[in-house]
């Protein structure tokens, strides 16, 4: 991987500096970080791990989630070089928090909420989860980051999450004392607020060792929470690289008004996942149940409807996005169809509005994966240390192209590219086979029908040569590769003879490839909605039957060079079997074909498009 960089090679070290502070002899014992090529590197004294120095104590909060009538205290740990116990060094830290260290519940469908619901119907009723089994000492929260970072002349430190582990309180998901939490952390790393030695004395731990700037970073729920805490506007809080943040819960589990599951837990909700997570002092656990998840998530959440509410406006990031001050690299897959990739997407175009350091890193597969380490370190060393090392100048997105290693993306000046712009293309005709997709509207286009059976997978509809269950729409072979970039957008003019349906979106490359990893292949973005919310998150509007109606919504934001001799597809159906609702199948829908199109961002716009899709040389 090559990066930008500063015109000459930078040698920075800091022992340089203590030579002008200190006497020579002294200067010359201590141990100090060096940058080389604007990142830290693995100083021999700080990779001495029986050096380090361990610490296991705890933050008090500015809230009482728990109702016990006293602050809640987080559990942290504190790794550091014992140069900062034995030379007076001072550290900036890595910091992670998480639900996750102290165990989880099972990944047991039983406990999720049944989708054989009928839309516009009150769900089934779900079983909880049984009591995580709590671990009354945990003296280790985690070692991640420590081997990679301690070296590098940083401090890593850890945290659990409200009511999970050994931290007091209620979890929340997405509440406000889950970004209140990671901040008490991060004032207590600079001296504004009170560590101590046990959960409940008061012999006091002072991180006198602290240089007070913080970095974060963490993967799916761990790379929430820094942007959670970040939207505090908390000082010191330098940087953040999220790495497949959920940045909205009902952005997780809704879509455009219709109830969806993320990808692979079908039935999941927000209700589900406190279940998942709530490890903490099951003395508090029936205060915790009865307030938070019986008496708000279950009540909020709405799954009959799956209307926006203020519930989920809380445990929206984007509307707290004005205290986020912290340089912000996010990173994320483009088949992430658990955390989906707008999430950090909505994310980075916000903070660019506001002019904070954005960076962001796209691959190609599937959940997790952050950044390359040079990224982290440059971004890191950047923020924490004051190293100028240019950054600033570097390419504002790193995408991984098509079977390029991840370690390896390809530099471009900005995501979405400066270059792509939108091209509409209309379906016409044949859509039960495969019709015709094409840059000028049909003007015969006639109404095509469907009829929604989810009893069919999105693979199986898209494969099928024929199907009454879906209308598929396709462009001629590609001549050439098209590169799009960017977020699609669709509009469709549809009927239901029923007052609700599911509608779900897929773009894909055909032919289908007969394989396991075909939706990797031939997927290139996504999208659902409730044609009841076209007027209103907040509000559903039934369908009339029969009367037609238009609904928009974006679909997934992609990268993606579509090879020449692919065809691109628009696929139109209603249940998507691995994410809505599963009501009964018979739901008819109509679409105007003469109304419904597809916006799709191509680099080089209407020129490349039409190019790639020139007739052959006879």
């Amino acid at each position: 991987m090559t990066l930008q960089r500063s015109p000459s090679r930078m040698v920075f070290a800091l022992s340089t500096i203590a030579l002008l502070a200190a006497p020579p002899a002294r200067a010359a014992q201590q141990a100090r970080p060096i940058f080389v090529d604007g990142q830290a590197q693995v100083v021999p004294a700080f990779a001495d791990s029986s050096t380090w120095i361990h610490e296991d104590l705890w933050v008090e909060t500015e809230f009482d989630s728990d109702g016990d009538g006293a602050p809640d205290r987080v559990h942290v740990d504190v790794w550091r070089p014992g140069q900062t116990e034995t030379e007076g060094l001072r550290v900036p830290v890595i910091y992670e928090t998480s639900p996750y260290y102290s165990g989880t519940g099972p990944l047991d469908f039983r406990y999720f909420w049944d989708v054989r619901q009928e839309l516009g119907e009150d769900p089934p009723p779900r079983t909880p989860m049984p009591p995580i089994p709590h671990r009354a000492e945990q003296p280790v929260i985690s070692r991640s980051h420590v081997r990679t970072w301690v070296p590098r002349g940083f401090a890593v430190v850890h945290s659990q999450s409200p009511g999970t582990g050994q931290s007091q309180g209620c979890p929340t998901v997405g509440g406000a004392n889950e970004a209140l939490a990671p901040k008490a952390v991060i004032d207590w790393l600079n001296g504004r607020a009170r560590g101590f030695r046990t959960l409940d004395g008061d012999e006091e731990v002072f991180a006198t060792w602290s240089t007070g700037k913080v970095g974060m970073t963490g993967t799916s729920y761990n790379g929430t929470l820094p942007l959670a805490a970040a939207t505090t506007g908390v000082e010191g809080l330098e940087a953040i690289i999220p790495v497949a943040p959920n940045t909205s819960y009902y952005h997780y589990y809704r879509s455009n008004g219709l109830v969806r599951s993320p990808g692979g837990y079908l039935g999941e909700d927000v209700d589900v996942l406190y279940d998942f997570i709530n490890s903490g002092f099951p003395e508090r656990r029936a205060y915790c149940n009865e307030t938070v998840r019986d008496g708000l998530m279950k009540a909020r959440q709405d799954r009959r409807t799956g209307d926006y509410n203020d519930f989920w406006a809380e445990r929206d990031y984007l509307n707290h996005i004005d205290g986020v001050r912290a340089a912000t690299l996010m990173s994320h897959g483009f088949n992430d169809w658990n955390v989906m990739p707008e999430h950090s997407y909505r994310i980075a175009m916000a903070l660019k509005e506001r002019g904070v350091p954005v960076q962001i890193y796209y691959h190609q597969q599937g959940h997790g994966g952050p950044p390359p380490l040079e990224l982290m370190n440059r971004w890191f060393t950047r923020w924490l240390y004051g190293v100028e090392n240019g950054v600033e100048r570097d390419p504002k997105a790193w995408i991984v192209r098509e079977g390029d290693d991840r370690r390896n993306p390809t530099p471009y000046p900005d995501y979405p590219h400066p270059e792509a712009s939108p091209v509409h293309l209309y379906p016409a005709g044949g859509g039960n086979a495969v019709g015709r997709l094409a840059l000028e509207p049909a003007p015969d286009a006639e109404p095509e029908t469907l009829t929604d059976d989810v009893s069919f997978s999105g693979g199986e509809l898209a494969a099928a040569a024929e199907s009454p269950h879906r209308l598929l729409y396709a462009t001629g072979p590609l001549r050439e590769d098209l590169h799009i970039s960017g977020v699609a957008r669709v509009r469709i003019r549809l009927a239901a003879d029923r007052p609700a349906a599911n509608l779900s979106v897929w773009m894909v490359s055909l032919p289908w490839a007969d394989s396991v990893a075909s939706i990797n292949e031939n997927l290139i973005t996504r999208g659902w909605a409730d044609p009841q919310n076209r007027h209103s998150l907040r509000e559903s509007d039934p369908l009339v039957p029969g009367e037609f109606v238009e609904v928009s919504f974006d679909l997934q934001p992609d990268d993606q060079v579509i090879p020449a001799g692919a065809r691109l597809g628009l696929m139109i159906f209603s249940s998507d079997r691995e994410f809505t609702l599963w009501p009964s199948p018979g739901t008819g829908l109509t679409i105007d074909l003469g109304s419904t199109s597809l916006e799709l961002p191509v680099v080089g716009g209407e020129t490349a498009l039409r190019r790639a899709l020139r007739p052959p040389v006879r």
